[in-house]
């Protein structure tokens, strides 16, 4: 159980699916959890910023979200207290429109059950996104009806959107995610991370 983020760390499934995007790069999973994490943290994949530095959220989504959580960077990496774990552990690529490819189902099915299995003291899930909210939740609607329906899933869950400044503009238009939402959000991250660990 101890060494599973060292045996996701050197998968390389994946070699030649990804060889074969635009981006023609090589498997470089981004594995970030230990057991006694309280705070699971579960988004789409790492991004090319992440591919390279092989650090999550290292980029200004990943200080949108901190701000959102209400952590600093040492609360928010550290791995003892936050799980970090995206539907595939790996960048998916580009395609030949420069878009994100999505997360491939095997990484999924090959590891995720056993992550979850790796986490007994889990108290609390962030899905970021329709991927890690359709697996987590088991929802089939869309990112913006279940962000709506955050209540539904609260305390224990939050579905949220993508901290990209691409959605600043969505933002905007729905208020009440900073005015409802982000408050309740930053109560359960400090009930969850300030619980002395076993």
């Amino acid at each position: 159980m101890s060494n599973l983020p060292d045996q996701i760390r050197a998968c390389t499934l994946c070699t030649e699916r990804f060889a074969a995007t635009h981006t023609a790069h090589a498997p470089r999973p981004v594995a970030w959890f230990e057991p006694s994490a309280r705070l699971l943290i579960a988004g789409q994949a790492p991004g090319m910023r992440v591919h390279q530095s092989g650090v999550p959220f290292d980029d200004p989504s990943g200080e949108r979200l901190r701000d959102w959580l209400g952590l600093t960077s040492a609360q928010f990496y550290d791995t003892s207290r936050v799980a970090i774990v995206p539907m595939a552990f790996c960048f998916p690529g580009y395609n030949a429109a420069g878009s994100d490819l999505p997360p491939p189902p095997l990484c999924r099915r090959t590891w995720h059950a056993g992550v979850m299995q790796n986490l007994p003291d889990m108290q609390l899930r962030l899905l970021i996104g329709g991927y890690a909210q359709k697996y987590h939740l088991g929802v089939k609607t869309g990112v913006n009806d279940t962000v709506k329906a955050w209540r539904e899933h609260a305390p224990d869950a939050f579905p949220l959107p993508h901290p990209s400044w691409r959605n600043t503009s969505w933002l905007k238009k729905n208020p009440w995610f900073e005015a409802e939402l982000l408050p309740q959000l930053r109560t359960a991250v400090t009930a969850a991370v300030s619980k002395v660990m076993k």
